[in-house]
């Protein structure tokens, strides 16, 4: 990167940040055994041979020509997701993770996640990656059902799925579990023998999404039959009942952990904390003194190598206009169950807090808000009408 493109997000502009927020990194290996058929992320199904070290030589590249735009910054978090990462060799993790230390000042506790799948490792592969630094695992499970797991296009069954949970539970001190519900055919009484397996094996953290059909997905194209809203609803009830039953607090809209393992990355996301994405398809969000910028990299694997080896890998790099900072952060903010404080709001769009009044009045006026001088959260109300709640404050 030229001097002239640092000095360029170092130029005069029209917020007033006074002080920046925590850094983390997000590093994207986007290949797996197969492409499943709701999946809308930047995946690509592994061929006869997956350039490991190609891949990470491009990787380091890119984050060498980032580095001007977060010199001296404390990186907090690593997530390396994907893709399924853990199809990458612990030797391979080792070598990305030594790389970028030698490159970035990690926090002394930096929390460092890598996302892997049951069905893509052997025995004392968690143990060997946790040896290369990782610190937690995420694993993607989805579903304890084999029909389910099937009707999902995962890779896995029911009886991996159980040892990929044993064997994490062995290697890391934390780890979270994926989980999905509204499936294809699931009823309530699926959804909670799902549950019960799940908190059986209890995991400090989980994660549940409710299954949703994303355009240009093989679903999208095929829709298969899902449970109706209300079905959908009550899954929700039994499952944070249930969570909560076995110590899980629910602190975000799809996350539930117990206490002192929530999930640092996804919480500075929510929290409107600043990220550098590296790798295929990956999502920046970087903050200076006068301006917001958001980057994506080259999507296709073969196409960032190539661009990323030579220093360009970046294919969108825009400014976060002032009219939609506030519905940014409102939209990360009021996924938390605990809301935000009024200055967090301030410190982190270099906006006054009368960019979002209008907004907030109204919400307390619908019940969706519970608010005093310094913070503000969704009540069970807005929670439940999250989306209603957030559209309030588009520009």
């Amino acid at each position: 990167m030229t001097r002239q493109d640092i000095q360029h997000y170092m130029r005069p502009g029209t917020l007033q940040l006074k002080s920046l927020p925590p850094l983390s990194l997000y590093v994207h290996l986007p290949w797996c055994i197969k492409k499943c058929p709701y999946c809308d992320f930047n995946s690509h199904e592994v061929g006869s041979d997956m350039p490991e070290q190609r891949y990470i030589d491009a990787l380091i590249a890119d984050l060498e020509s980032s580095l001007p735009l977060i010199w001296g910054r404390t990186v907090h978090s690593i997530f390396i997701g994907g893709g399924t990462p853990s199809l990458f060799s612990p030797t391979a993790i080792d070598r990305l993770l030594a790389d970028i230390r030698a490159r970035l000042k990690l926090n002394a506790d930096c929390e460092i996640t890598l996302e892997a799948n049951p069905g893509t490792f052997e025995k004392d592969r968690f143990k060997a990656f946790r040896s290369a630094g990782v610190n937690r695992l995420s694993i993607g499970v989805q579903s304890f059902n084999d029909q389910h797991l099937k009707a999902l296009g995962r890779v896995h069954d029911r009886a991996q799925a159980i040892a990929a949970v044993e064997e994490a539970a062995q290697a890391f001190d934390t780890f979270n579990l994926d989980i999905m519900y509204a499936l294809p055919g699931q009823t309530l009484h699926h959804l909670e023998q799902d549950m019960q397996m799940a908190l059986s094996l209890q995991p400090p953290h989980i994660s549940i999404y409710h299954l949703t059909i994303e355009p240009n997905t093989y679903f999208a194209k095929f829709p298969p039959v899902i449970p109706e809203e209300d079905m959908a609803y009550d899954m929700l009830d039994k499952i944070t009942e249930m969570t909560e039953a076995s110590g899980l607090g629910r602190y975000e809209i799809s996350a539930y952990a117990k206490p002192g393992h929530r999930c640092f990355h996804n919480t500075n996301y929510w929290q409107f904390g600043d990220y550098l994405g590296i790798g295929a398809g990956a999502h920046s969000k970087l903050s200076f003194a006068h301006r917001v910028v958001r980057q994506v990299r080259v999507r296709e694997p073969k196409s960032y190598m190539e661009k990323a080896l030579i220093g360009d890998a970046v294919t969108t790099d825009a400014e976060v206009s002032r009219a939609d900072l506030p519905f940014e952060f409102m939209l990360n903010a009021l996924r938390l169950k605990d809301g935000f404080k009024l200055q967090d709001f301030v410190d982190k769009t270099g906006l006054p807090f009368t960019a979002i009044a209008k907004g907030l009045d109204e919400a307390e006026r619908k019940g969706l808000i519970e608010r005093d001088f310094a913070t503000v959260k969704p009540s069970v109300r807005g929670y439940d009408f999250l989306n209603d709640l957030q559209q309030l404050f588009l520009a």
